[in-house]
């Protein structure tokens, strides 16, 4: 039988001197009732009850054992309650996991209002360059490149995209020359990602269809941050996120390049444990990102606009 209920029955036939009067309060049969407290009472090996018929009275165990539960079930109805707050106010530490560069260039501003909006949670950001796992590494929430999730434990929704950029600065361009196809890119010293992130092609579209490259690399990095310095230093022919060199592009530090082709885009999405009860903290943060994400001017700060993007490289090829 249901112990925490047949603990609340005892209680009732306690206070109320008889099981009628109590199977009433709690909702059962008097039969039901008297089997609770039966079988209360062989699970203890003693009698709670001195029943006549005309009385019920509590023994000297079944009063002791009466303050006890008591207590006991109240401190339960404290625990649910709290549980039902938690889910109704979000509140404790929220691990978040983002890569570096992404989260350097866009988080701030959404941890910002977030913040302002649920004091009670405290968001603890970690930055990594590497695929994490969510459920093995304990994180709540994760943003994730689209393509390099492959677990079914885990819930994905789009944040935003961006696109690829091959950009290089001016004085790079005097010195070596100005791709104008993919192929060129072979003529050239190129800075790239390490190939774990996007296979050792670069595949462009144009007019004439599908190009694939593989670049003929200077350095290979798992940073973009990183690939970016190197190309502002003139080292080579970079493939950057457009959220990541928007204002190099618009002051001319950077130059976009191959205008007539197109690289993949690249989608990022926020990616949370499947759960069945998902707890509130993680909820409000997901519907706050995704709604930060979908409802500024610019996906996110830093984020340069996909049609800023192609206006700049289309600009910049003529």
């Amino acid at each position: 039988m249901d112990h925490l209920l047949s603990m609340r029955v005892f209680i009732k036939v306690a206070e109320l001197r008889g099981f009628a009067r109590a199977a009433n309060a709690v909702g059962i049969s008097s039969t039901v009732a008297t089997r609770h407290v039966a079988d209360l009472e062989s699970r203890l090996g003693t009698r709670l009850l001195n029943r006549t018929t005309r009385s019920v009275s509590v023994t000297e165990s079944g009063q002791a054992y009466l303050e006890r539960v008591r207590h006991v079930l109240s401190e339960l109805e404290d625990i649910e309650r709290m549980v039902v707050a938690r889910n109704h106010e979000p509140v404790g530490k929220l691990r978040i996991v983002a890569p570096v560069v992404f989260g350097l260039h866009n988080l701030a501003p959404v941890l910002q209002t977030y913040s302002e909006r649920y004091p009670k949670v405290i968001p603890e950001v970690t930055l990594v360059d590497h695929q994490a796992d969510l459920v093995d590494e304990g994180f709540d929430v994760g943003i994730v490149v689209a393509r390099q999730i492959r677990s079914a434990t885990v819930i994905t929704r789009r944040l935003t995209t961006s696109n690829m950029i091959v950009c290089a600065t001016p004085r790079y361009l005097e010195k070596h020359g100005t791709p104008t196809h993919p192929e060129h890119l072979l003529e050239h010293a190129c800075l790239s990602l390490a190939t774990g992130y996007w296979g050792e092609e670069a595949v462009f579209r144009g007019i004439e269809g599908e190009v694939r490259v593989r670049p003929t690399n200077l350095i290979v990095a798992n940073n973009t941050e990183m690939l970016r310095q190197f190309a502002l230093l003139d080292m080579g022919i970079a493939v950057l996120p457009g959220y990541l060199i928007d204002e190099d592009v618009t002051s001319g530090r950077l130059v976009p390049l191959l205008g007539h082709y197109r690289l993949p885009q690249v989608e990022i999405n926020v990616a949370y444990p499947s759960r069945r009860h998902l707890p509130v903290k993680v909820r409000t943060f997901v519907d706050h990102l995704v709604q930060h994400f979908a409802t500024t001017q610019r996906a996110a700060p830093g984020v340069l606009q996909q049609s800023r993007q192609e206006e700049l490289i289309s600009s910049a090829a003529a």
